[in-house]
């Protein structure tokens, strides 16, 4: 199974830092935020790695190359403008996927979490499992209802966050062209018909989608012991 790491983003909130430098190339722990997921991934035994990039992508593909360094395959899907998350994905699916293997592992580039991706197996009877978190402040409503048996609702009581963390079978987008598409109302039309799993994940997670949010993993990061982390 192939993963895929979200680099496309403009990240506009975290500006000034993201004028001149992409925002999966923030440090925090004294490392590039995409460096954190390449070594879960290879931690996990995911090899084979598509990153998508836009906005200053021509530095991802300087700082990582072919992910020899970090013992792992990586390619990359340019889009030159952002097609956000579903559009992104679409592109890349020759990339991601082949007869016989049609799952694959999707991630934000712009969150930091404790998750191991081993613990995701492909569900026999759905087209996506998300990785669901506990609610950060900035998102206290949560986003998405886990039901007892596992399946995910777009509404109900006790909402958990969407991590950024996901599994996908291509059928997902059987019926969407390529373009500039979001991933929410494909998901959420997947949901209406029971065809999306979840797990909760309540260890660290954070979205970093803030000057400040950066800084707070970065302090978080140098305070805590390398193998608390994993």
């Amino acid at each position: 199974m192939k993963a895929m790491i979200l680099a496309a983003g403009k990240g506009e909130r975290m500006r000034p830092l993201t004028l001149t430098t992409p925002k999966p190339l923030l440090q925090a722990g004294r490392k590039p935020l995409i460096v954190h997921h390449l070594e879960r991934l290879r931690r996990a035994g995911l090899t084979d790695v598509v990153i998508n990039h836009a906005w200053l992508g021509e530095q991802i593909e300087q700082a990582l190359g072919d992910g020899t360094d970090f013992g792992l395959r990586i390619v990359y899907s340019p889009e030159g403008e952002p097609l956000e998350t579903a559009g992104g994905i679409i592109k890349a699916l020759p990339l991601l996927t082949a007869e016989g293997d049609e799952w694959f592992l999707v991630i934000n580039g712009d969150i930091w979490c404790d998750f191991d991706f081993s613990r995701l197996t492909p569900p026999t009877d759905a087209d996506a499992l998300l990785v669901l978190a506990d609610n950060p402040q900035h998102n206290a409503g949560g986003d998405f209802h886990l039901r007892a048996d596992g399946t995910v609702a777009a509404e109900g009581p006790d909402k958990l966050t969407f991590s950024g963390i996901s599994l996908i079978h291509r059928r997902l987008f059987d019926h969407h062209q390529q373009g500039h598409r979001k991933l929410a109302p494909i998901l959420r039309a997947a949901m209406a018909e029971h065809r999306v799993k979840g797990l909760a994940h309540h260890g660290h997670w954070i979205d970093i989608g803030t000057p400040e949010r950066l800084q707070q993993l970065d302090d978080w990061l140098h305070d805590s012991p390398e193998d608390e982390r994993w």
